[in-house]
């Protein structure tokens, strides 16, 4: 039987074409897929004389890159070979030996609404009559890959640009009935074009991942959809660098009870993804995004003589000599015993893309998997990496940011896919 597995990436920019030539080198045994914890790390099952310390692969069926077929949308009509020499991130080098491939992957048009990403203005448009029709179509677009390809089972990814913030609604995001009404009253205030990818992905069977802060799964109305189709989801936006700083140096001050008076976050990136984030509306969306990682790892209402009233903020600045090379600051102000001040200073220079792909490989691998095993709606485990892990917050429900508590997560969620207990507590 046909075991391919599609891998569908709206977006075929910088992160995606990464991603993709980097598991086309991998396969000819002309890369390495570091910092993939897919192909990595390993994790113990079992426990004292019976303990064994196993690669991921070893516990659980994941698929194999020889499996992966790649697909792209994307509103600039350059195949990935193209894409990715313009891009710049890998050296002419690291692509020409996986050429032939990366020209024949070419992008179809995308569903696109430049009111989202004003920043660009791409030809290989989709031209829609409303977000129903845009919804159908790609539904189209899945199947017609799926087709050709001979795809066994289907993963959409979306690897595009930041949206502008959309606010969430609760008489349009409610209910998937109002969801699927709105979209068919062309309601382009309250309707992604992502919701329109998200939901065509589940309706056509493909799990879908949400790489960007946009609202798109983070909704009711997409959770019910999830549960009616069976579809696993996850959180939203790569936690690829002074977010993954974030979320691993917090639990620092945290577990030492130092206590914590502000932290100044900063950024420089010159890539599309800066260009677009330039964009006050779409800055909002990634600020809202990056702005949630301490309030739930250092609380108020657990430890409010420490972090009962500290300054948080996050900027991100456009500067386009630096390309893909982002550089983050983070001043934090601390303070110790009789409430002396002290400072922690962090400067991390990191490739953005470099950070995303191996992201985007377990992801993808990860919520394959989980599909396969007959789990479907939210998958808390993927918050290891992700900004925003998905939580139901109509409930009261706080996410779960601390690193630490996600990286158990994901290991107790991959025993048990193994038919291995989940024997570690997140305390």
């Amino acid at each position: 039987m046909d075991k391919k597995l599609g891998i569908m990436i709206v977006g075929n920019g910088a992160v995606a074409t990464t991603f993709i030539t980097g598991v086309l080198m991998a396969r000819k045994g002309l890369a390495k897929p570091i910092g993939a914890l897919t192909q990595y790390d390993k994790i113990r099952v079992g426990k004292g004389e019976d303990a064994q310390y196993l690669r991921y692969s070893d516990i659980v069926p994941l698929a194999s890159l020889d499996d992966i077929v790649f697909g792209t949308w994307d509103v600039y009509p350059q195949n990935a070979f193209q894409s990715a020499m313009y891009c710049q991130v890998l050296h002419e080098k690291d692509i020409l030996p996986v050429r032939e491939e990366l020209e024949q992957i070419v992008p179809l048009p995308a569903a696109f609404d430049r009111n989202y990403a004003k920043r660009i203005d791409g030809d290989n448009v989709k031209q829609c009559r409303d977000r129903w029709d845009m919804v159908e179509q790609i539904r189209e677009d899945i199947r017609q890959f799926r087709a050709k390809h001979h795809c066994e089972r289907i993963v959409v990814l979306w690897a595009a640009s930041t949206e502008i913030y959309v606010p969430v609604n609760m008489e349009v995001h409610d209910t998937l009935a109002h969801l699927e009404q709105a979209m068919k009253a062309d309601d382009r205030r309250n309707i992604a074009p992502s919701m329109c990818y998200a939901y065509a992905a589940l309706r056509e069977g493909a799990p879908f991942i949400m790489g960007a802060p946009n609202t798109t799964l983070d909704i009711p109305a997409m959770w019910q959809l999830a549960e009616e189709t069976r579809m696993p989801i996850a959180g939203k936006d790569f936690k690829t660098g002074q977010t993954l700083v974030k979320s691993g140096f917090s639990p620092i001050l945290s577990t030492r009870c130092l206590g914590l008076s502000g932290w100044f976050s900063t950024n420089i990136l010159g890539n599309r993804d800066g260009l677009v984030l330039d964009e006050p509306e779409n800055f909002r969306t990634k600020e809202v995004s990056k702005l949630s990682t301490l309030s739930t790892i250092l609380s108020e209402d657990e430890q409010p003589d420490l972090y009962g009233d500290y300054y948080h903020k996050v900027r991100i600045n456009y500067y386009p000599p630096r390309g893909d090379n982002k550089e983050g600051w983070d001043n934090i102000d601390i303070f110790g015993w009789m409430n002396y001040p002290m400072q922690i200073k962090i400067n991390f220079l990191c490739r953005d893309s470099i950070l995303a792909a191996p992201l985007c490989l377990d992801l993808c691998l990860l919520i394959d998997l989980a599909q396969r095993k007959g789990k479907w709606g939210i998958q808390r485990f993927l918050s290891f990496y992700l900004k925003t892990p998905m939580h139901d917050y109509t409930q009261g429900e706080e996410p779960v940011n601390h690193l630490y508590q996600q990286y158990t997560m994901l290991k107790n969620a991959i025993r048990e896919m193994g038919g291995y207990p989940a024997d570690e507590e997140i305390d």
